[in-house]
């Protein structure tokens, strides 16, 4: 018994302090906002574009699958971790579908409004991720 080392045990890392933790800025939440925005625009062009009952499978589908891509590219804690470049495309690319969807819904002025609003938040936002 006398071969084996003498081991103590070391005490546990102290967790970091929310002082200290990573917040919030203006610029997440309005990042955020304008691709719920995106969301919930391509919701309201799926239910109104199409008739029964395409209208059910589009309102329901193109939102999702906006989500989807957004969680898997995009989101703050992506599934697929991309290159900030590629980040920014696929958000300009969630952008650009709500903004056809605006579009071809007969109301380019909100289209053009919200691509104004999120092609600046998106630019400000990937340069601070690129900083």
């Amino acid at each position: 018994m006398s071969e084996l080392p003498h081991v103590r045990p070391e005490r546990p890392a102290e967790p970091v302090p929310a002082a200290r933790a990573e917040r919030l800025s203006t610029l997440d939440l309005l990042s955020f906002l304008c691709t719920m925005f995106a969301v919930a625009s391509l919701a309201i062009w799926g239910f109104t574009a199409w008739e029964l009952p395409w209208n059910i499978v589009f309102g329901i589908a193109a939102p999702l699958a906006t989500l989807i891509v957004w969680g898997l590219f995009a989101s703050p804690r992506a599934v697929i971790r991309v290159h900030p470049f590629v980040r920014g495309l696929v958000e300009l690319l969630i952008y650009l579908s709500a903004t056809i969807a605006w579009w071809s819904a007969g109301q380019a002025w909100i289209g053009l409004g919200f691509a104004v609003v999120a092609v600046v938040v998106g630019v400000l936002a990937g340069r601070r991720r690129l900083s």
